[in-house]
């Protein structure tokens, strides 16, 4: 029995010994920020999306191309003169050597280009909006952890703290039952509930260690069992959230609804492009280039030819089928599906943080009546122990007072992380927990 107890307390301060070093919520996001390869995934996404946002891209730009080549042929031929006579030459090589720069130039698509070129753009935009969206997803992940592996230690404390007082207990029954002032069955009774409060704290040990290698992982450390240290022992949630204000930044900068804004921009520009098949189109190209032949055979032994060629085309589609009208009436379907999943979105936000304001509201009324629990299960634990100790409680009593003690600081540690997790919810809901949370002061 009290093998298992300083077993517990070895693992316990050996648990916080290792610790090395200390790690705000902000220098959690940091790190993770940093090294997290999901991060460098959808960055890396980004950069596609910026480098394909050019004028070259988009059909601006003339096309440019230097070419060369060798060809020649060996041939045997056979001429019937108009006298009747057949001439006949036999193996006779040809030569040909061409070198040449072309370029060519698309100078009006109908304003197709010019479309291109702006989607291009929203699409760079969108990718640093996923970017953006990825981000607040992950620092909502980091500070759950964070929150969660406090909730985790604070709970492992109040574990330790139950054991030391089930130790006492404990003790006081061994005294007493060696002088035959009390039975064995109390002494049986304070041993089995020292023991359950020993397997508890063993089994929270783990339940800690998980929280922290997971946290570890979301911070890509290279040792995941590394024991971090956070700068916070207690959680304080925000009792000033305002309704109204974060709905108001809920329309303006929640991250799912710009990208749904986005979709129906990008759409837009679909059939600007489409209606860019209704006009005309205009290409010019211009090249020079050099050939050179050389014959075996005739009254022509070498032949060069250099110079500059041009040419301009103008050209219009008169009928394709009816498939210009096809694609530029499922576009428009297309804007107004989006318009109507941009509406469906706002219904939803609204419902979310209809939901997420209630639970907030509900948690903090929690947080205080627990807190205020606390402090009266406190008060009734130290009577009944006092009262114990002069031998005017019963052990089952003071095991129920110890008990509700507990389960106090339990439901306390509930309600604040609850309440913390509504918040972090309502901010990533706003578009504001990057600004909220990274930006905390040390």
């Amino acid at each position: 029995m009290k093998n298992i107890y300083c077993i517990i307390l070895i693992l316990f301060l050996a648990d916080a010994a290792k610790a090395q070093e200390i790690y705000s919520l902000r220098r959690c996001i940091e790190v993770a920020l940093e090294r997290n390869y999901s991060i460098r995934i959808i960055r890396n996404e980004q950069s596609i999306s910026a480098n394909n946002a050019t004028l070259g891209n988009a059909g601006y730009l003339p096309a440019a191309d230097l070419s060369g080549g060798l060809n020649g042929a060996v041939n045997t031929t056979r001429n019937r003169l108009a006298d009747g006579s057949t001439e006949t030459t036999s193996n006779v090589p040809t030569e040909t050597g061409n070198a040449g720069l072309s370029v060519s130039w698309t100078v009006f698509d109908g304003f197709g280009i010019q479309a291109e070129y702006a989607r291009l753009n929203q699409l760079k935009s969108m990718g640093e909006l996923n970017t953006r969206l990825t981000i607040e997803d992950f620092i909502a992940s980091i500070a759950g952890e964070y929150y969660n592996l406090i909730r985790q230690s604070t709970r492992l404390k109040n574990l330790v703290s139950t054991l030391n007082l089930s130790r006492e207990r404990l003790r006081i029954v061994e005294e007493r039952y060696a002088i035959g002032s009390m039975s064995r069955l109390d002494f049986q009774q304070a041993q089995v509930d020292f023991n359950a409060d020993s397997s508890a704290v063993l089994n929270q040990l783990e339940t800690l260690h998980r929280s922290r290698t997971h946290l570890n992982q979301l911070m890509a450390l290279d040792n995941v069992d590394e024991n971090v240290a956070l700068r916070d022992s207690s959680i304080m949630p925000n009792v000033f959230l305002d309704e109204a204000q974060l709905w108001r930044s809920v329309l303006e900068k929640n991250i799912s609804l710009l990208i749904a804004q986005k979709n129906v921009e990008l759409s837009e520009l679909d059939l600007k492009k489409a209606r860019s098949r209704n006009y005309p189109y205009l290409r010019l190209n211009a090249g020079y280039g050099y050939t050179g032949s050389q014959y075996h055979s005739g009254n022509i032994e070498l032949q060069h030819r250099l110079g500059p060629t041009y040419g301009l085309t103008i050209g219009y589609s008169l009928f394709d089928g009816y498939n210009r009208k096809r694609e530029q009436r499922n576009v428009a379907i297309q804007i107004q599906n989006r318009q109507y999943r941009l509406r469906e979105l706002e219904l939803s936000l609204r419902t979310d943080m209809s939901n997420q304001w209630m639970a907030y509201g509900n948690n903090l009324n929690l947080w205080e009546l627990e807190k205020s629990n606390r402090v009266a299960a406190q008060e009734n634990y130290n009577i009944a122990l006092e009262r114990y100790r002069l031998g005017q409680l019963s052990g089952i009593q003071l095991r129920e007072a110890q008990n509700s003690l507990l389960n106090a600081e339990e439901r306390q540690s509930i309600a604040e992380y609850a309440t913390k997790l509504c918040e972090i919810s309502l901010l990533q809901l706003s578009g504001q927990i990057a600004d909220t949370l990274y930006s905390e002061e040390e």
